[in-house]
């Protein structure tokens, strides 16, 4: 099984393939049609080695044989239709009665993986198989290959979570998104994995706050319309428990985009920022309330004017809303 995909991986034409009812060993087997109901509105084109091997695949699924034919058939039957459930749990079933080497299991997983990288089910068996063997391995670098073909596989960043906190391997993590940053500064899913991992494996101190607070800062130097970075910070500060320091956190925060408004700077997402952190100024009763009224309006107008036109209806509305608010 280790060494051989399935028994249909070698066939190269439909003319080369051996229906399971012309094989000896399956002659005891009585294969089970698909019922569509007497009159079936649209019935389904299926080819002939599919419905070949389904319906072999049903009677073994009644009958509860678990051997290593049906092991055989479960991979004739993916490779047909990787994404359905059900012969993913009768694979796992036979595995469990036959007692396989797992690891086998795990290799024929990967290249299946890698066939289809964003097929839920696969995932989903692959990670039963490492709760079956209770170790990682090198699963987090299996991840991080499968992720270098697509850096926004919602899969592959689920897994990736599951293996961390199932297995506290939290240690090198925070390393590993550094490097995706470095690659691309705009990768979501790299800002979104900082986010879990700072989450889960140490919270939000005061120490971790503000060192967060400028690894955003430092990064939003650089590209300073990059929404992830914002994004990201907005989540740091909400997530900082002590008040004191949040407000400490925002003033620092505010000062940065205050000097960077100076030098001319028009991203939307750095005037955006702005205008929330002056709303909750206002809504702390902190500060200068008309100079913050009138520094909300003069951005909101610059923001639907010029910046970010496109949400112009938006920004006059949270314009006249904090107006309205706290004048």
């Amino acid at each position: 099984m280790g060494e051989s995909r399935s028994s249909s991986e070698d066939i190269c034409s439909e003319k080369e393939w051996v229906f399971y009812r012309d094989r000896v060993d399956w002659q005891d087997i009585t294969p089970i049609e698909q019922d569509d109901g007497p009159e079936p509105y649209v019935q389904i084109a299926y080819s002939d080695r599919f419905k070949d091997v389904y319906n072999y695949f049903r009677a073994v699924l009644k009958s509860g044989e678990k051997s290593a034919r049906v092991l055989e058939l479960t991979e004739d039957a993916l490779e047909l239709n990787p994404a359905n459930y059900t012969v993913w749990y009768c694979r796992r079933e036979v595995l469990k009665s036959l007692n396989v080497d797992l690891k086998d299991e795990l290799r024929y997983c990967r290249q299946m993986i890698e066939e289809h990288p964003k097929n839920y089910q696969i995932w989903q068996h692959r990670r039963v198989l490492i709760e079956w063997i209770n170790d990682p391995g090198t699963e987090l670098r299996f991840i991080e290959v499968i992720l270098a073909a697509d850096q926004k596989n919602y899969h592959a960043w689920q897994h990736r979570q599951w293996v961390l906190q199932a297995f506290n391997l939290w240690e090198n993590e925070l390393d590993f998104v550094e490097r995706l940053l470095e690659d691309d500064i705009r990768n979501n899913s790299a800002w979104n994995q900082r986010f879990y991992v700072v989450s889960h494996s140490e919270g939000w101190p005061e120490a971790v706050s503000r060192r967060e607070v400028k690894f955003s800062l430092d990064k939003i130097g650089l590209v300073m319309r990059n929404e992830s970075a914002w994004n990201y910070l907005r989540g740091v500060l909400e997530n900082v428990q002590d008040e004191q320091l949040k407000n400490e956190l925002r003033s620092e925060v505010k000062e940065f985009c205050f000097q960077h408004i100076k030098k001319g700077q028009d991203s939307p997402y750095l005037l955006g920022f702005m205008v929330e952190l002056l709303q909750q100024e206002l809504e702390s009763n902190v500060g200068n309330s008309s100079e913050a009224l009138t520094t909300v309006e003069s951005l909101c107008s610059q923001l639907s004017g010029q910046c970010d036109k496109i949400r112009k209806n938006y920004w006059n509305y949270v314009s006249t809303n904090i107006k309205r608010k706290y004048a």
